[in-house]
Formats: structure tokens, sequence, C-alpha cells
């Protein structure tokens, strides 16, 4: 049972911290976002993400520390904890990212609230959402290769942050009013390139060194193998949805001249978006589960 509550706090965990950096991020460089001041519905959000995540990241360290002790979650010793905490890198891990979530509360609780204060909050959102690397495959391995698989789970993570960010603030626009998504949209269009290509790159990169290309025909005899092809197919479908979001519906909405016509690109934006959103957020889940099995490369 600890094993599952533990994927499903992983999972949670991955997408607040997801939102906490991506969101703000989009107000910031999205055309209709943030221009001097936080606006509260934003100020909300930041700090709903960064308690929810200081929550999940303590329930999450507890949970490890049960594995480790081989008992019950409602048992875990303080002396588990505390070594946990202080003596591994997933601990050293958690108290930055304990830092940072805390940190990026306190800046969304500010009253001033101007735009300096946002490019802080995605700083701490940054840092919270790259100290998950600490927790995963990347530290498998030791020297210049445990350094590059490091960096691309970085790199993976904060891409992916980037993207899914702007998938949820987009979704919130369609949904809320519709005014100005065409130009938030074409705005998203370079960044959103830019963190494709970086998640393509990174998953690669990562790919090669937990797959390995001798395994790439056999992946389908292992469940570790089989999640990842899902997720290969979930990330396809979420690439091809997003061509189409950039390089047709996108278009249409601007091309509109009438308002029947601009509410029925809008819906249709909107059921693309809601298909790509929950299918990153499906990818997230896998990623959770993947984290907690053992890649073909360790039984090589």
């Amino acid at each position: 049972m600890d094993a599952e509550l533990g994927i499903l706090v992983r999972w949670a965990l991955v997408a607040d911290l997801m939102l906490l950096f991506g969101v703000p991020l989009f107000a910031i460089y999205s055309p209709s976002g943030v221009d001097t001041r936080i606006a509260t519905p934003l100020r909300s959000l930041i700090a709903s993400t960064a308690l929810v995540g200081i929550l999940l990241s303590i329930l999450g360290i507890a949970i490890l520390a049960a594995a480790m002790s081989g008992g019950p979650l409602a048992q875990v010793d303080a002396a588990t904890l505390s070594m946990l905490v202080t003596q591994t890198a997933a601990g050293s891990a958690f108290v930055i990212r304990l830092a940072a979530t805390a940190a990026a509360l306190a800046l969304a609780l500010q009253r001033s609230g101007h735009r300096a204060i946002v490019l802080a909050i995605v700083l701490c959102g940054a840092v919270a959402l790259g100290s998950l690397a600490w927790s995963g495959h990347g530290v498998m391995d030791d020297g210049r290769v445990g350094t590059v698989h490091l960096v691309a789970d970085i790199v993976h993570l904060l891409a992916a942050g980037v993207w899914i960010g702007a998938l949820a603030s987009l979704l919130w626009a369609l949904i809320t009013a519709g005014d100005g998504t065409h130009r938030a949209l074409a705005g998203f269009a370079s960044v959103g390139t830019a963190s494709v290509a970086l998640v393509l790159a990174s998953g690669l990169i990562n790919s090669w060194l937990l797959v390995g290309p001798s395994n790439v025909l056999s992946l389908g005899t292992s469940l570790y193998g089989q999640l990842l092809l899902i997720k290969l197919a979930l990330f396809a479908c979420m690439t091809s949805l997003a061509v189409i979001n950039r390089f047709r519906l996108t278009p249409a909405l601007g091309a509109a001249r009438t308002p029947d016509g601009a509410l029925h690109a809008l819906r249709r934006l909107r059921a693309s978006l809601t298909l790509e959103t929950f299918a990153a957020f499906a990818i997230l889940g896998l990623v959770a589960w993947l984290g907690t099995l053992e890649p073909p490369v360790s039984a090589m």
C-alpha cells in the first residue's frame, strides 16, 4: 500500500512543482501576462501550489524513510528520517526543495507583487523542480556519465515544466475568457518549440543511459519497457497536438472574422489543449511509476 501511495505522491509532487515553475514563467513571457503586479488569481495559484508542494515533499520523504526502515508509514522512526535527511542526496534535495517552496510561498504572499517577485518565484520553482532529479535514476551513475545523466534529468524536468505550465495557463485562459488567447498562443510558439526540443533531446539521453541500444528491441518484455512505450506514445500524441495547435488551430483563431467563427475556433482549441494536458499529466503518472522500477541497464 505504501508503494502505491509513494507513486501517487511523487506524481502529484512533480505535477505541482511543474505548475509552480511553469505558470508564473508563462506569465512573464506571455504577451498578456504580468505587467507590473501579480494578479490575484496568479498569486492564489502560486501560494496554493507552493503550500501543496511543501506538504507533498514532507509526505514523500516520510514514505521514503518508511521504505528504508521496512515498516509501515505510520510507524516511521525519527532516527531513520533524520539519517535520510542529513546523510543522503535525496535528503539534501528534500531540504533544498522545502526551502525553495517555502520561499515561493512567502514571495507569493508579498503585497508588493511586482514583476521582480514573479521572477524570484520562477527561480524558486526551478530549484524545487530541479531538485527532484536527485530522487530518480539520474543519480545511479558515477563520474562524467553521472553528471551527464543528472544534467539531462534536470533539463528534462524544467523543459517539461515550461510546456505543462503553458498548457495549464492557456487552457485556463480559454475556459475563463478567451480574450487575448490568440496572442498568448502566438507568444508561446517559439518557447514551446524550444521546450519540446529540450524534452526530446534530454529524453533521448536518458533513454540511452537507462535502456541502452541493445535493449531497445526487447522493451515490450518488461513492465519498465511497456510503461516507457506507453509514455512515448503519449508524448507523440502531445507533440502532434502541439503541431496542430500551432500551425492549424491558432492561425484559424486569428483568421476568424465573425463571432461564430471565433467561437468555433476557440472550442476546437479548447478540446485540443484539454487532450494535450490530459496526456501530459498521464505521462507524469507514468514517470512516477517508472521511477520505482529497475531500468533495463541495471539488469545487464
